[in-house]
């Protein structure tokens, strides 16, 4: 224990010594700030109402449409919908300012010119015409000084679309009480099943909670994989073996190896993970103060720690390859051409995705959430969609960190034999024929 320790040290204060360790942990938290702060600050930058004129051929829409507007622009945000006296008004990106032209004695064609002309000299930034048919045929037009906002168009055919339905009902005798009846939204609220009743449904949180423990699984085995493989195989580089198996183990020695450098990844991970925790919680101060509310998930806590354990079971299992790898090659290079499958395996994990959260329960569900290389994704889908039996879940994690162990114990016995030997990458059957050996 005491040389298996050594070497976990030496494997962990030589890596985060290095320039490059200390520029990439620095460097990624301002990268962050660039994709979280950075947006949360443009989108708190108040722009200028859109400045809309209406030609009412109708007679009856103008109202209805600057009612609708609005409504829209202080409609409470639905997932706030609940939250009683702490909700707080949806901030609308798209402010307008609406003015009614009256046709008069003019004809349309005037009417456009007029229009065309103060587009030009920008005192408008767009102009809607309802024909004297537009609530039967449903037809209107919009001329916009800029084609590219095609948000702010969206939120005006909305308005529109919600005023006509409503003149419709008027024109057709509903009263007021029960058009609001009609128009009133209806909230789907979902839950699940769980060991104790009823527990509400974190939704889509969880799931994309699972999509980034995944996408850092994916990320911490992309960075530190080759690493891996490079402390596995550096000793033959540099042909020291024989002085190290004097003293240290083949499984204690690449055990220390994987220990040291995953700690040096979970350092890693875990400033970053800090670093993006506070940007996080800035961007959505930011957003908060401008009426703009982000409401965090409700996940139960023990699918925190499933998570952990989940991500922690899927990077040393990967990582474990890696050094079985890296004990059958000579050099990074030739591990490098090996080790591509590895990513593959992973990237195909999350294509388990939908027919695991389809049908958690299924026969196939469960095989693949026992299979070392896809439990870390698919019982994590399991798990958020229909929670599965505990001995399940501990099932899955007893055989995958076994796994662990057990492809580390054959990449120990490859490496003894292999650490002695240079000149050639051993093949498939005569690592085979190493583990075997006594």
């Amino acid at each position: 224990m005491k040389k298996f320790l050594s070497v976990v040290r030496r494997e962990y204060i030589q890596r985060v010594r290095t320039k490059m360790f200390i520029v990439s942990t620095v460097l990624l938290p301002a990268v962050m700030s660039l994709f979280v702060v950075v947006p949360a600050l443009i989108l708190s930058i108040e722009t200028p109402p859109m400045r809309v004129a209406v030609v009412d051929q109708t007679g009856r829409m103008y109202s209805q449409i600057r009612q609708s507007l609005s409504n829209e622009q202080a409609e409470p945000d639905a997932q706030n919908a609940n939250a009683g006296p702490q909700r707080m008004p949806r901030r609308s990106f798209s402010k307008f300012v609406m003015e009614e032209v009256s046709a008069g004695s003019q004809s349309l064609d005037q009417i456009r010119a007029s229009l065309d002309q103060r587009l030009q000299s920008r005192e408008l930034d767009g102009y809607v015409i309802l024909p004297p048919d537009f609530l039967s045929q449903g037809k209107a037009e919009f001329v916009n000084r800029n084609p590219g906002d095609l948000f702010s168009t969206r939120v005006l055919q909305s308005a529109i679309n919600r005023a006509a339905r409503e003149q419709r009902l008027v024109d057709a005798k509903v009263d007021t009480q029960t058009r609001q009846e009609l128009f009133k939204p209806v909230e789907l609220q979902s839950v699940k099943i769980g060991t104790g009743g009823q527990e509400p449904e974190s939704g889509g949180g969880s799931f994309a909670l699972v999509f980034g423990i995944g996408f850092v699984m994916y990320l911490a085995i992309l960075m530190y994989g080759q690493i891996v493989l490079g402390a596995v195989i550096e000793e033959k580089e540099t042909r020291i073996a024989e002085i190290l198996f004097s003293s240290v183990k083949p499984f204690a020695l690449m055990m220390g190896k994987l220990v040291g450098v995953s700690l040096v990844a979970l350092t890693q991970l875990a400033i970053w993970g800090l670093a993006f925790s506070v940007f996080a919680l800035y961007g959505v101060g930011i957003l908060a103060s401008q009426g703009t509310r982000a409401n965090i998930p409700s996940i139960p806590f023990s699918h925190y720690i499933y998570f952990g354990l989940f991500f922690l079971l899927g990077y040393f299992i990967y990582a474990t390859i890696y050094a079985l790898v890296g004990s059958m090659v000579t050099t990074a290079q030739e591990g490098g051409q090996l080790a591509m499958p590895i990513i593959l395996i992973l990237v195909v994990s999350f294509y388990l995705f939908w027919p695991v959260s389809r049908s958690p329960d299924s026969p196939f569900s469960f095989w693949v959430s026992m299979i070392p290389f896809t439990a870390p994704v698919a019982m994590l889908v399991r798990i958020v969609t229909q929670t599965p039996p505990f001995w399940q879940i501990a099932l899955s994690l007893l055989i995958g960190f076994s796994s662990v162990l057990l492809i580390m114990w054959v990449a120990a016995r490859i490496y003894r034999v292999g650490m002695l030997m240079y000149g050639k990458r051993a093949s498939i059957p005569e690592a085979i024929r190493w583990a075997r050996q006594a």
